[in-house]
């Protein structure tokens, strides 16, 4: 059997790896290609339980690198591309902001003159699917609702490398013709995520007895999205989507930062066995970052209401699988956290 062959990027992260696993395995007609660079947040161990696959095939390459990606196209003529390899951290976007330019720019660049070239001839059932950020779209009042028709007011150099490439994706339907679609997501969380962002870098302190380090007065306010129901929404956007549409995909769960640790806090004290209140005691209250956005809130009716996508847990139920996976999955916890991730941590915490 010929399998059509369908391109994920980033396929070794967090989001990607848990989309990576629903493909393969929900689609055996399919060829998935798992191109990543395998940088500090790519791990294979992510994808230990499906590497032997028949219809799975990884890759290690960089999307920054226009030749390398020309000949990739052209030696498997991918039929369609999700692409969401990116720089993703707020933090280290500061500190380097040009990484960001090549990586989420001139990357999503490279596939997509890739993707446009390979297809010159006819864009039929072709599809460029580009995953982004609610970050986009700046930052919120107390009140009020990110859609689809909401103007992008980047506030970071991560968020506004993202706008940058949704806006080439965008233009190269417009001026190429080439069939795309895009999503918009709130903060995600959830099993194999890297211990950078909040909530898996919260957990790994509070085993260790670390303090909790919480921007500012702790509260700017998130939607959280639970990873696996994030694979679910781009599962249904890839293959049901009107082409040239945006869908946001957001959690319905908006959560002030203090009060996400608190709660973070109360189920790791029963998950361990310590004393109620005694995780709490870690917080620590840090100098703002710059440029902090507010507050993120999705609405996510037109992916509801077009395609039938709802999340299937709530947020407090999300968060303690999350916290039962991090547990019992230690090992891969100390392999994540050693060496350069270290460094990193002592530079912007300390």
């Amino acid at each position: 059997m010929k399998r059509k062959p369908i391109l994920v990027t980033g396929g070794a992260g967090f989001i990607g790896s848990h989309l990576i696993r629903l493909l393969v395995k929900s689609y055996p007609e399919y060829q998935i290609f798992n191109l990543d660079n395998l940088t500090y947040a790519g791990n294979l161990e992510n994808l230990s339980d499906i590497q032997g696959e028949a219809n799975y095939t990884f890759i290690k390459g960089d999307i920054t690198d226009d030749v390398f990606i020309n000949k990739l196209f052209e030696q498997y003529k991918f039929e369609s591309v999700i692409h969401l390899a990116a720089e993703s951290h707020v933090d280290r976007s500061i500190e380097d902001p040009l990484a960001f330019v090549k990586t989420n720019i001139l990357g999503t660049l490279n596939l997509l003159n890739a993707f446009k070239f390979l297809w010159k001839e006819g864009f039929n059932n072709k599809l460029f699917y580009h995953i982004s950020t609610d970050e986009v779209y700046g930052s919120l009042g107390d009140v009020g609702l990110f859609t689809e028709e909401t103007s992008y007011d980047p506030n970071s150099p991560y968020s506004a490398s993202k706008a940058s490439s949704d806006h080439f994706v965008r233009a190269f339907g417009e001026t190429y013709g080439i069939p795309y679609v895009i999503s918009n997501c709130s903060n995600n969380y959830g099993p194999n995520q890297f211990p950078e962002k909040l909530i898996p870098l919260f957990i790994n302190n509070i085993i260790n007895e670390k303090p909790l380090p919480v921007y500012g007065d702790g509260n700017y306010t998130r939607d959280w999205l639970y990873v696996i129901d994030h694979a679910r929404a781009i599962d249904l956007v890839f293959h049901n989507a009107k082409r040239g549409e945006t869908y946001n995909i957001g959690g319905f769960n908006e959560w002030k930062n203090i009060k996400l640790v608190e709660l973070l806090c109360d189920i790791m004290d029963k998950k361990l066995n310590r004393t109620s209140g005694s995780s709490q005691k870690l917080i620590t209250f840090v100098k703002d970052r710059p440029g902090h956005d507010y507050r993120y809130a999705i609405d996510a009716s037109k992916i509801k209401e077009e395609l039938g996508w709802t999340p299937s847990v709530n947020f407090e139920q999300g968060l303690e699988k999350t916290v039962d996976w991090y547990l019992s999955n230690k090992e891969w916890l100390d392999n994540v956290t050693s060496g350069e991730y270290r460094e990193y941590y002592k530079k912007q915490y300390h």
